[in-house]
């Protein structure tokens, strides 16, 4: 039987005690269960778990081999780690014959061992192969579609998702490229997009949205990201609480807006005659936001852009609370 093993490098979890703070881990809630959406190198699950009760459980997620390698030195019996996308939290709930939970964590932040591993392919600043999955077992590498899309999708990809407005100058030079040779490495890809990309923000890399794309895309992460946050909502008891820290624009627009959509409801004409019991009400109902102090940004630059929304699910209309 082989291990996988678990380089060493170093991580520092944003918004650490600020997250596992939002799920209120006091009282009964103390032996409730909870879901980690992306156990990472395990800051979260571990400090939820050293708050958590005897008769809790804490279910992980993470699709990354490492992850999962880092995650099974933790001896606890109230831990079970999953290797697949938070995307799959239901099938594994009722894998487990769980019907509810009690607070759910999802952070959507690439890992800095994943970032600072020249051999994952996520960073243009090291060179390396140009791979960017994060379940290296599974699916399409960037290099193999970068190798195969057309010129039309590719630009698509980095308009959307990298909001890159230099989208049709990068997609022209990766085609244009690919016919001379394989782009197989982050260095070349990033050296294609810095002599598309004319003028760039102060102190941002030109290759930074486009890499930030073909990685989204690569993973599936915005599709698995709309998936996720049903199903969370899903499995929420009421009282329960779903926490979501996002790193992009793309990821806290989709996760703003499907909060919202839950928090508010659109109120039928005053002038009708609907009994107060029969209004529809709202579904969760917003905690707030929390954004990184000066100091977490100050220690952890790779925080600065992180904010995580709160939101509490409520009872139905007429039900206990």
């Amino acid at each position: 039987m082989t291990t996988t093993s678990v380089p060493e490098f170093q991580h520092r979890t944003v918004l650490l005690d600020e997250a596992v703070d939002a799920l209120d881990l006091n009282g009964a809630r103390a032996n409730g269960i909870y879901i980690d959406g992306t156990f990472g190198r395990g800051g979260h699950s571990r400090l939820i778990l050293s708050r958590l009760g005897p008769d809790a459980r804490l279910i992980a997620f993470d699709k990354d081999l490492q992850a999962i390698a880092n995650a099974e030195t933790i001896g606890d019996a109230r831990f079970t780690i999953v290797h697949d996308s938070f995307a799959t939290m239901a099938d594994a709930l009722a894998e487990r014959g769980i019907p509810a939970v009690d607070g759910i964590l999802m952070d959507l932040g690439i890992s800095s061992p994943q970032v600072d591993d020249a051999a994952r392919g996520f960073s243009f600043r090291n060179d390396g192969p140009l791979d960017m999955r994060m379940d290296t077992t599974r699916g399409m590498s960037a290099a193999e579609w970068l190798a195969t899309e057309s010129e039309k999708t590719l630009e698509k990809v980095i308009r959307e998702y990298g909001e890159e407005r230099f989208a049709f100058q990068i997609a022209k030079a990766i085609v244009a490229r690919r016919a001379v040779e394989p782009i197989s490495s982050t260095r070349q890809l990033a050296g294609i997009v810095a002599g598309a990309v004319k003028t760039r923000e102060k102190g941002k890399d030109p290759a930074t949205r486009t890499f930030q794309a073909i990685r989204i895309f690569v993973n599936k992460e915005l599709e698995d990201l709309e998936s996720a946050l049903n199903q969370a909502f899903n499995a929420l008891k009421p009282g329960g609480i779903l926490a979501i820290i996002s790193f992009h624009s793309l990821e806290d627009r989709m996760v703003k807006q499907f909060l919202a959509s839950k928090a508010k409801v659109e109120q039928p004409d005053r002038r009708l005659p609907i009994k107060a019991v029969d209004l529809p009400q709202p579904e969760l109902k917003l905690l707030g936001r929390v954004m990184p102090s000066d100091k977490e940004v100050e220690e952890n630059p790779r925080a600065r852009s992180a904010v995580m929304r709160v939101a509490m699910r409520l009872p139905a209309a007429g039900g206990a609370p």
